[in-house]
């Protein structure tokens, strides 16, 4: 498989996502099949006997066709879609033996998969599907011998609209796969500063104990026990203090302060392209209370980036509370590990969390009351995200 098949795979999922799974996944596209009506009153006054039952199994067909070709046309207008498209184009034919004029609703459904194909040539089959709306009734006059201008307005109104709701599928898409990309590259930045700490912690340190091992291995063998024992037991102190030294740096590493979580979401926020409304000062803030919303902070703004598709995102902060809230898709507070140990890290101090997520955005809300239980229980795992 190929990069760019890989990527149309991945947008053809993504729109399966957004559409749903199941019988969820058709009922948008199948609700305006209701439009196929007109066609099938077309049947009933044209056709008569086996005519007619013909007349209906295309349009049935028809409608078949059309849901299983449709979600294909973001896979690049592969083989199979453009197979299925012909198939279409031959049944909107074979119904205009059985149905007259009112056949030519078909091409409405035709403009779609047209638009839905993405291909650069799309907007001359549109207008071609538009004139043949238009001019076939003017030049069979069996079928009335005028031009259809209802018929054409509503396949380039239809063609229209749906150019705009799938440009806004697409612009989704890029938009989760730019947010992926950021917490990708913000992942392996930190393994990278974590790799270069430890080199420049322990590079020298571990140098020096090499060294010095083997000087004192070399000093017994001469018989120089006093110097060999001062050597050794340098290294000795040399080890512990290197221990010490691993164990303080990943202390920092685990440390958690509201305001650095503050600074580092504004970054993290700015690269997602959020506006961010933070504090500019945390002095209002309890000092003890310092780490818990720094927790809170990491947790929620992870949430907003990865899942909310948010434009906007509020800090708000008081001597024992804070609250986030963004204007994103919402309703995905409630889900997720990440929210549960968050909870359970605030109700350690005797604190409550509270999140509620409506269409216009979502809210966490973490609050302390003034005597604050002290929290001795081991720490919850704050790298399992929302």
């Amino acid at each position: 498989m190929t990069c760019e098949q890989g990527s149309s795979q991945r947008e053809f999922q993504e729109v399966t996502r957004s559409w749903g799974s199941g019988w969820r996944r058709y009922f948008f596209p199948g609700f305006w099949l209701v439009y196929l009506g007109q066609t099938i009153d077309g049947v009933g006054k044209y056709s008569h006997g086996t005519a007619a039952v013909v007349g209906y199994v295309l349009v049935g067909l028809f409608a078949a066709v059309y849901l299983a070709a449709l979600p294909m046309g973001w896979v690049n207008g592969g083989r199979l879609f453009w197979s299925l498209y012909g198939v279409a184009i031959v049944l909107t034919v074979a119904e205009c033996f059985f149905a007259r004029d009112d056949a030519l609703v078909f091409c409405v459904y035709l403009a779609v998969l047209t638009v839905a194909s993405q291909r650069r040539g799309a907007f001359v089959i549109v207008i071609v599907l538009v004139a043949a709306t238009a001019l076939t009734p003017r030049f069979i006059k069996s079928w009335g011998g005028h031009i259809d201008w209802n018929g054409a307005l509503s396949v380039f109104l239809v063609s229209f609209a749906m150019f705009g709701f799938f440009m806004i599928i697409r612009n989704n898409i890029e938009l989760t796969a730019a947010r992926a990309e950021v917490a990708r590259l913000a992942a392996e930045n930190e393994r990278g500063r974590i790799a270069r700490d430890l080199h420049d912690l322990l590079g020298h340190s571990l140098t020096t104990i090499t060294v010095k091992a083997a000087l004192a291995r070399r000093l017994a063998e001469r018989g120089e026990a006093a110097r060999s024992l001062t050597e050794i037991a340098e290294v000795e102190q040399l080890s512990r203090r290197t221990l010490a030294d691993v164990r303080a740096a990943v202390a920092g590493h685990n440390d958690v302060t509201l305001a650095g979580e503050l600074a580092t979401s504004r970054e993290v926020l700015r690269a997602a392209a959020i506006q961010a409304e933070l504090p500019g000062s945390v002095d209002i803030v309890d000092p003890e209370l310092s780490e818990l919303f720094g927790w809170v902070v990491r947790e929620a703004v992870t949430n907003v980036v990865r899942h909310s598709r948010a434009q906007h995102c509020l800090v708000n902060l008081g001597p024992r509370w804070i609250e986030i809230a963004d204007d994103g898709r919402g309703g995905i507070g409630g889900a997720g590990n990440g929210l549960t140990g968050l909870r359970n890290r605030v109700g350690a101090v005797g604190g409550t969390l509270l999140s509620s997520g409506t269409l216009r955005g979502w809210r966490v809300r973490a609050e302390v009351p003034s005597s604050p239980v002290a929290a001795s229980a081991e720490p919850v795992d704050a790298n399992v995200t929302l």
